[in-house]
């Protein structure tokens, strides 16, 4: 318990501090900001700091700051310790800066900031990476929450065969088309301040039922910094793939670039961007605090399915009614991520495209086509054996490959803007050695030994820093002439 507690204090004063740092860095000022300036009331729509933190929050805790610290508190307590330190040096410091400096581009969204800062050769392979990951997102998180809704509410086979199981991802497909197509302010706006209330009241009640029900938890002292994965698998880099939200996700920066265009002042930001940041390591840590507790109790093992652990958890520590709210909020949190996915993703394609999404007849064009892939990929990985594993191992990896783009871009800014790039190129090496490594050694990949796979993502690695500081220099010098 008393590492848990270590990383809490890591993660609230840690993320205090360093917020002031990054502010500091971004330098906001008192400008008009994109949702005042452009108004159309549509996507840029001013909106009150506690609503648009509300929104922030609920389009980037989906089921991944949930699911993937479950998985990950397998390596043992050191859980406790990567997960605050990341986040408040990786994943709200990523956050905020994509957030800022769309702030300070007009409300472009992530695809224009790449092509702006990192050129237009790494514009295209961006884009492939981004509409990727938001396509798995806008799936997974309709296939996450309808089978918590069936296993754990209906009570039922969660199952192909089961016509229950399309009816719910059916109702899930129909409101992300709403969300997707409506005014920001009048669907996502309304309804997410109620949200909102769920996600941080199941939250709160598990995190006092850790206590009240003194769920025994391993430090690291005992079981060693890294303790040994019951399935063998390797600390650096499966952890860090395994545990993004809660971290650093790549997909974050598209959830950033989007609420962007609704804040009414930059000083706004830190709350709205990096706080909130730090609220989603904060559900990481109590839920893999809760996977670890109903292990040590014998509730569960490892070979528990991360939906089942979350029904065991709900069930002990809230009761009968309390643990069904706390699943219902559980639910909600990809749905609130996967329609913001799906948006975003309607606006890269029109700005990659330029197509004026003030138009119903245009968004609705663009919705279409964007539905109709994540349907056939929704069948997909509900009709073949081991589809969805493999549908999110993808998503998994492309998830985190675009957050190393979104480091990239943020270095050169700063680099360009005489800031202090260090804070970003750091963070997007680490992860530039992590998804290399990963996806050359990985059975979905290059299936090399890890001996090589680590050779190899080094070499990369060192080849990325080369590469986006000599980016940063070259736009500075270009700045200095002009």
């Amino acid at each position: 318990m008393i590492t848990f507690i270590i990383g809490l204090a890591v993660l609230i004063i840690g993320g205090a501090l360093y917020g002031k740092v990054c502010e500091k860095a971004f330098k906001p000022d008192d400008r008009e900001t994109p949702a005042v300036r452009l108004n159309d009331g549509m996507d840029f729509v001013p909106m009150k700091t506690w609503k648009n933190s509300l929104i922030e929050l609920l389009n980037i805790a989906g089921t991944g700051p949930i699911l993937g610290p479950i998985q990950g508190i397998l390596f043992g307590p050191i859980a406790f310790l990567t997960i605050p330190v990341g986040c408040v040096i990786g994943g709200a410091f990523h956050d905020y800066m994509c957030g800022m400096i769309s702030v300070r581009s007009d409300g472009a969204q992530m695809p224009l900031l790449v092509r702006k800062y990192l050129g237009k050769y790494a514009y295209p392979i961006y884009n492939i990476f981004v509409c990727l990951t938001l396509l798995l997102v806008g799936t997974v998180f309709i296939y996450t929450p309808g089978d918590l809704f069936i296993t754990q509410i209906l009570k039922t086979d969660n199952g192909a065969a089961n016509p229950l199981v399309w009816i719910v991802y059916g109702a899930i497909f129909v409101y992300y088309i709403i969300a997707t197509l409506f005014p920001i302010d009048k669907i996502i706006g309304k309804v997410y301040p109620f949200f909102g209330g769920l996600l941080v009241l199941s939250a709160i009640g598990v995190f006092i039922g850790l206590f009240i029900k003194g769920y025994p938890l391993d430090n690291v002292w005992t079981t060693g910094i890294v303790g040994v994965h019951p399935q063998g698998l390797h600390f650096i880099p499966v952890f860090f793939v395994t545990v993004a939200c809660g971290i650093v996700s790549g997909f974050h920066s598209t959830q950033s670039t989007l609420i962007s265009r609704t804040i009414r002042n930059e000083k706004e930001g830190r709350m709205t961007f990096y706080n909130m940041m730090i609220a989603e390591g904060l559900i990481a840590m109590i839920w893999a605090a809760a996977a670890m507790g109903v292990m040590k109790l014998g509730l569960a093992t490892y070979e528990t399915s991360p939906t089942d652990i979350v029904g065991i958890v709900a069930g002990d520590l809230l009761g009968s009614v309390g643990g069904i709210i706390a699943i219902i909020g559980i639910i909600i949190l990809p749905i609130t991520s996967g329609d913001t996915a799906l948006r975003s993703m309607r606006l890269i394609i029109a700005e990659a495209i330029k197509v004026d999404q003030s138009k119903k007849t245009n968004r609705l064009g663009v919705s279409l086509v964007i539905f109709a892939v994540v349907a056939a990929i929704l069948v997909f990985a509900k009709l073949n054996a081991g589809g969805f594993n493999v549908l999110w191992r993808y998503f998994a990896w492309a998830n985190q490959t675009i957050a190393v783009f979104a480091f990239a871009m943020i270095t050169v800014y700063m680099m360009r803007n005489k800031r202090p790039f260090i804070m970003a190129l750091i963070p997007g090496m680490f992860y530039m050695f992590i998804i290399s490594s990963f996806i050359l050694n990985a059975a979905i990949g290059f299936n090399l030994p890890w001996t090589a796979s680590y050779i190899i993502a080094g070499i990369l690695t060192a080849a990325y820093a080369a590469a986006v500081t000599r980016c940063g220099a070259a736009g500075s010098r270009e700045l200095k002439k002009q």
